[in-house]
Order: structure tokens, then sequence, then C-alpha cells
């Protein structure tokens, strides 16, 4: 009869409460996410306890197979990267708002879903432990039932060790991404609207306004087309 061990242990730090901190950077917090990939996994080991109560091993094996648990992996690390891109594009147009960033090269900054799926594969970078230890309990779940009970469970132990890394790993990525971004957002946040085209305006406007004053004033010959508007001008002083 094959027994499923109690995986919290080897988990770690992957499975503890929320923690109050300050936002390193952008502030896109990940603990949910942390949350229910480590929920996921002690469903996954209740499956196979239930499993293992009738005397299924297959079924017990099966239940915390490497598909089902690298499935919960890749879609932590998915969900992660659309945290960061939704938390980066966020940030970039409050920071767009506040200066009065031109909507057009605004819109050339935020991520797009390649950009997404490119931060996915950095922060899933770090899972290439987690994914080796799957490829060794897959290789005892083949095994079965040839394969010692003690020696799947330790494979799978081993996993849920790799897992803790893996996602400690990840937190780092994020940070790191963060940060990245964080440049972005502030150049967007200092950007002032440039002041020349306003001074060339204002000073077009008094050269304008100078010649048409020395025109009027007869200082100066009045072109053909201004002819009939000076001379009503006149006739009116």
């Amino acid at each position: 009869m094959i027994e499923v061990p109690e995986l919290g242990p080897s988990l770690g730090r992957l499975g503890r409460p929320p923690e109050e901190r300050g936002d390193e950077s952008l502030g896109a917090r990940l603990d949910d996410i942390r949350l229910q990939l480590a929920t996921g996994v002690f469903d996954l080991a209740g499956a196979g306890r239930s499993f293992a109560a009738t005397g299924d091993a297959t079924g017990a094996m099966g239940s915390l197979s490497r598909v089902a648990l690298l499935g919960l992996w890749e879609k932590a690390v998915a969900d992660a990267a659309e945290r960061i891109t939704a938390t980066v594009n966020r940030r970039l147009r409050a920071a767009g708002a506040e200066s009065r960033y031109a909507a057009r090269r605004l819109s050339q900054l935020l991520l797009t879903p390649d950009d997404t799926r490119a931060i996915a594969a950095r922060l899933g970078s770090g899972g290439a432990g987690f994914v080796a230890a799957l490829d060794a309990l897959e290789q005892t779940g083949r095994a079965a039932p040839s394969v010692p009970a003690p020696e799947w469970r330790e494979a799978l132990t081993a996993a849920a060790r790799r897992l803790e890394a893996a996602w400690l790993a990840l937190e780092e990525s994020a940070a790191a991404e963060q940060r990245h971004w964080t440049a972005d957002v502030e150049r967007v946040r200092g950007w002032r609207r440039p002041t020349w085209p306003l001074w060339a305006i204002t000073l077009l406007l008094l050269g304008a306004a100078a010649w048409l004053g020395l025109v009027l004033g007869g200082y100066l010959p009045v072109p053909d087309p201004l002819r009939g508007f000076a001379e009503w001008w006149w006739a009116t002083l």
C-alpha cells in the first residue's frame, strides 16, 4: 500500500501567510498566486490520499503526476506575468495622466501580450530544478509497481522542495522585472511638454503685431492685401 507524504514541510515558505511589506517598486503582489499554487498541491495530495486509502496506488501516483504538478507551476508563472503586465500598464497610464504624456507615444510603451510571454519566460527560468525533479518523479511512476513506495515518496518530497525553490526564484525575478519597468514609469511621470513651440508662437505673434503696428502707423509700406484694412483703420481714427 502506497502512502502520500505530508507535503507542507517540503513546500516550506510556499504556504506562508501573506506578509505586510512596503512596495519595493510597482507594488505587484503575488501572495495570492503563491497561495493558490500551494493550495493546488495540497488538493492533489488530498486526492492522492483518497486513492491510496482504497488501495489504488496507480490513482494515488497519478493524482500527483508530473503533468498535474507542472500544470500548477505553469499557471502560477502565467498568472504572475499577467499580474506584472497589468500593474506596469496601470502605472504607465497613471504616470501619463499625471504628466500629460502624449497618448500616442504612451500607447507604444504599454506592454503587449508578447511582452507578457517574455516576462513569463523570465519568471519561469528558475523552475528548471523543479522540472528536473518532476522528471525523476515521473520515472518512478512509470516503474510502478516495481518501485518501492519510499522511493516514490522521496521523489515527491524532492519535487515539493524544488517547487519552493522555483517560487523563491520567481519572486526574485518578479522584483527585478518591476525594478526594470519602474524606470519607464518614472520617465513618463517626469516628462514635461516642450515649451519651445509655445515660445515660438508667442514670438511670431508679437512680431506680427509689431509689424502690423508699424504698417498702420505709416512707418512701413502697406502691402496691397492690407490696403483696404489700413484705409478703413485710418478713417476711423
